[in-house]
């Protein structure tokens, strides 16, 4: 029996597993994808204290190989569900299950989807979610970045490097992300800006040819090669419900202690509520709910 595992090797996640190993705990991480989370879709990390610029991955890698090294154990599974045993957890997988005294649940979100029809089977030929992952495909051609976000401003920065033109594409009245990178893309003369606008069609049988946009009731025709999907993520908390509350949009209903109301079950990162989603609020998150997890299995 571990004294704690932890559901999801993000940011968050593997903080709480680096505080846990340093407090003298056995932990082992279940992760069913790719250590990191989201962050390793980031080409360039410049917000982190300390580090004046960064790749997604490299702080990914460098903390996986921390935690390794402080003696965290590590599972490629797929998490089902938690349910309580007499001296505490079983970590329910897809491959079978562990058995624990306190759970971190860190499980993150997916990116949010434009929900149009079509769009699944457009995944790959010409919609996509990550520039990191399939920009290079789209060297010399038009893109469409969907979002005013700092990810949606980010893709952009990217995709400007090598794309012949990018057009951000935003349902709000303004860009949302920071204003340096909206001062960068702003310098550049292959950028432009749709505001007040959503995409209200794909069109292209096998792959994408353009995009329908609707402003305001006005409808055009965007010929593009591809878009680039970064209108927020979804949690994906559901497994977990019967311990945690879920609030109306499916994040944990946890506070800033990362305490859940059922004992020895804790939350960290994206997946709970919260104002601000960034890199240093998931670590935070992941050293505060290891601590709270530390002192209920030293109370036990």
């Amino acid at each position: 029996m571990y004294d704690i595992i932890v559901v999801g090797a993000g940011p968050a996640g593997m903080t709480a597993a680096l505080y846990a190993c340093r407090a003298g705990k056995s932990v082992l991480i279940l992760e069913k994808e790719t250590f990191g989370g989201q962050i390793t879709y980031s080409p360039k990390v410049e917000n982190y204290p300390g580090i004046a610029q960064m790749s997604g991955s490299f702080f990914a890698d460098q903390l996986l190989e921390q935690v390794l090294a402080m003696g965290a154990e590590v599972e490629m599974e797929t998490v089902t569900g938690v349910k309580a045993v007499p001296q505490g957890y079983a970590v329910l997988t897809d491959g079978g299950e562990f058995d624990c005294r306190a759970v971190i649940l860190a499980t993150g979100s997916r990116h949010r989807q434009l929900g149009l029809p079509h769009e699944n089977e457009l995944v790959g030929e010409g919609v996509s979610y990550c520039a990191v992952c399939d920009g290079a495909f789209y060297a010399g051609k038009n893109v469409a970045v969907i979002g005013g976000g700092n990810t949606a401003l980010q893709e952009a920065v990217l995709l400007s490097e090598t794309c012949a033109h990018v057009t951000l594409v935003q349902n709000l009245p303004v860009f949302t992300g920071e204003e340096k990178l909206l001062e960068i893309l702003r310098a550049k003369d292959n950028v432009s800006f749709l505001t007040e606008t959503v995409v209200a069609e794909l069109q292209g049988e096998t792959a994408l040819e353009a995009i329908t946009l609707d402003k305001n009731g006005e409808k055009s025709t965007l010929t593009v090669d591809g878009i680039f999907v970064a209108i927020g993520q979804v949690p994906e908390n559901e497994p977990f419900a019967s311990l945690v509350p879920l609030t109306a949009q499916g994040y944990f209903d946890c506070g800033e202690d990362c305490v859940s109301e059922t004992a020895g079950v804790f939350v960290a990162g994206d997946c709970r509520r919260k104002t601000v989603r960034q890199i240093t609020t998931a670590t935070a998150d992941g050293a505060s709910a290891a601590l709270a997890a530390c002192k209920y299995v030293d109370a036990l």
